[in-house]
């Protein structure tokens, strides 16, 4: 084995092996990843137009254009975020008297973090509640009832508008 010399055609089809390789990869880093934020208006982008009545709206740059800004658009990051009624106090207050361990969850000794994402209306009532990180054990289920019946937030403003805003939260479980 150790007098065998190696084949070359062998060693150069590994060799070119390696360019459609570093082609593909090239590809795959080169593409926008992000094609859902093309047409989703910043914060920063947002501007504030007075038309002939004197009302003031808010419009949104998008690709250069100026676009209405619906009532039913979800911003991610606002200039006032949404807040619990009463403040953060009050919030973890609210989950120690209304969250239960699942019974499940403390049996099997599950533990962790539940990250739950939901959206505050102009109104500040909580929507779209969904789990975007969960650990099981009725413990996604248990979260996702406490958020959804929780008091009214106060709303996100932008621009002193209060426009719909989109929550990330997590609730931690741990057994004591």
């Amino acid at each position: 084995m150790m007098n065998r010399e190696k084949s070359k055609s062998a060693a150069k089809s590994r060799f070119l092996m390696v360019f459609p390789l570093i082609a593909l990869l090239v590809l795959v880093f080169a593409c926008d990843q992000n094609l859902a934020d093309e047409n989703t208006i910043k914060p920063e982008n947002v501007v504030e137009i007075i038309n002939e009545d004197g009302e003031t709206e808010l419009r949104g740059m998008v690709n250069g254009k100026l676009v209405e800004i619906n009532a039913d658009e979800i911003f991610d990051v606002v200039e006032d975020m949404p807040k619990p009624s009463g403040g953060m106090s009050a919030w973890n207050e609210y989950l120690i008297s209304n969250l239960k361990y699942p019974t499940k969850a403390r049996e099997t000794e599950t533990e962790g973090t539940v990250i739950v994402a939901f959206v505050v209306n102009t109104d500040g009532s909580i929507s779209d509640v969904e789990i975007l990180r969960g650990i099981g054990a009725g413990c996604d289920e248990e979260a996702l009832r406490v958020i959804q019946n929780a008091p009214n937030w106060e709303p996100g403003k932008q621009r002193g508008k209060e426009v719909r805003t989109r929550m990330r939260l997590p609730i931690r479980f741990k057994l004591s």
